[in-house]
């Protein structure tokens, strides 16, 4: 089962407690808008898995929130994962 945020939602933390991001996306995506974190590509979100917290709450995000899904799922079923959050809509919901 997977955790999702809202863009509404993910407004009020990053101006309150910015949480840790994930961005999913190819590079020229992340240089051409973002809102922060660690991008590491769907592609090699495995291979780097090492890179993610598990001691904090991760909202991973791509374009419209389809990457970030499968991205999730990889990660809880190929290593456990278990505080991953989808960003719903991806950074289109945010005006990207």
């Amino acid at each position: 089962m997977i955790n999702h945020i809202t863009a509404a939602e993910l407004r009020l933390l990053l101006e309150q407690n910015p949480p840790f991001l994930l961005d999913v996306r190819e590079p020229h995506e992340h240089e051409a808008f973002h809102i922060g974190g660690l991008l590491i590509p769907l592609a090699e979100v495995l291979h780097r898995a090492a890179e993610i917290p598990r001691d904090q709450p991760v909202i991973v995000y791509c374009r419209k929130g389809i990457r970030s899904q499968i991205a999730i799922q990889k990660l809880e079923e190929k290593y456990g994962f278990n505080n991953l959050i989808n960003l719903r809509g991806g950074v289109e919901g945010l005006g990207g």
